[in-house]
């Protein structure tokens, strides 16, 4: 793959994405959402986050198994994100290379 292309294809991957959110201000720019539709709607992101990450802390092994602990441990005490993050990237890291 050409240096072009590369670039041609980040650049349409930026625009699909750019393009998806901007519609959905669009359709719905005159919309009210609230009671259980907001509900459900404020459900999605964590919903559509745990069928991506789930797969991948189950199904890989002990190293990503102890670091999806490790991570959920550090969300449920409220710590900041990145420090989530690090905490599971760093426990991933550790299990590759003390085991």
């Amino acid at each position: 793959m050409s240096t072009g292309d590369f670039l041609l294809m980040v650049l349409g991957m930026g625009l699909a994405t750019y393009g998806t959110r901007l519609a959905g201000y669009w359709l719905l720019r005159g919309v009210v959402i609230s009671g259980r539709y907001k509900s459900m709607m404020d459900a999605v992101p964590p919903a559509v986050l745990t069928a991506v990450i789930a797969p991948q802390v189950f199904l890989q092994g002990r190293a990503e198994m102890a670091a999806g602990a490790i991570a959920l441990a550090a969300a449920i005490f409220r710590l900041p994100l990145l420090l989530v993050i690090a905490l599971g990237s760093a426990t991933v890291a550790a299990f590759r290379f003390f085991g």
